[in-house]
């Protein structure tokens, strides 16, 4: 059995591209040393297991325990790090109708407004350490989930779409505590393109 290599990711924009928003700061640590360190211990972890030639996704949904948590923090965070976009002060509005993905937001919550407040409440509200999620189950409904700590919707047959970190470490270097203000900023840099390409394919 050949063995997968689990590799970190590369960043589709510069460390620095989402400031003010996230700081280059936070990016050398949230991705360069916390994403760095799961993507080292799974490869120990999984090296001569069932696991070590398994995707990425597969082992989430099937793997327990230490596994699993270094796993799910990988594919979490690749989702989270690929669906933002470079910040910049001249973003108009978020919507494009046109996109599927924002047709589908207005007929599951009702407006996209509707949709905002749920998420943020949804990721405020998440006691402890985890993510909020935007996913599609199999008829293309969306549904928005807390998943505690390496939690991840595919262990629920679902499809990630969109999600925010409340670990402290995803915010706490710019925010400290506030983590409303973190996830309301996060609107600022979200890659719709990239959402709708996740929802459509």
């Amino acid at each position: 059995m050949l063995s997968a290599i689990i590799s970190l990711i590369a960043l589709p924009y510069a460390p620095n591209a989402l400031e003010p928003v996230i700081s280059r700061e936070t990016i050398e640590y949230h991705y360069g040393k916390h994403l760095q360190t799961y993507v080292d211990n799974l490869n120990k972890l999984v090296a001569g297991t069932e696991f070590e030639a398994m995707p990425l996704e597969e082992i989430v949904a099937k793997s327990q325990g230490a596994i699993f948590n270094n796993a799910g923090q990988i594919l979490n965070h690749n989702l989270y790090f690929t669906q933002f976009k470079p910040y910049t002060i001249e973003q108009s509005a978020i919507i494009n109708d046109q996109l599927p993905i924002f047709k589908a937001i207005i007929r599951d919550f009702g407006s996209f407004e509707a949709f905002l407040a749920e998420f943020e409440q949804k990721g405020t509200t998440l006691f402890g350490s985890g993510w909020v999620w935007l996913s599609a189950d199999k008829d293309g409904k969306l549904v928005i989930t807390q998943e505690p700590n390496a939690g991840n919707p595919v262990t629920k047959g679902l499809k990630p779409l969109l999600t925010m970190d409340v670990w402290e470490h995803a915010y706490y270097i710019d925010y400290r505590n506030r983590r409303a203000a973190h996830l309301h900023s996060l609107w600022q840099i979200i890659n719709w393109d990239e959402i709708n390409r996740r929802y459509t394919e």
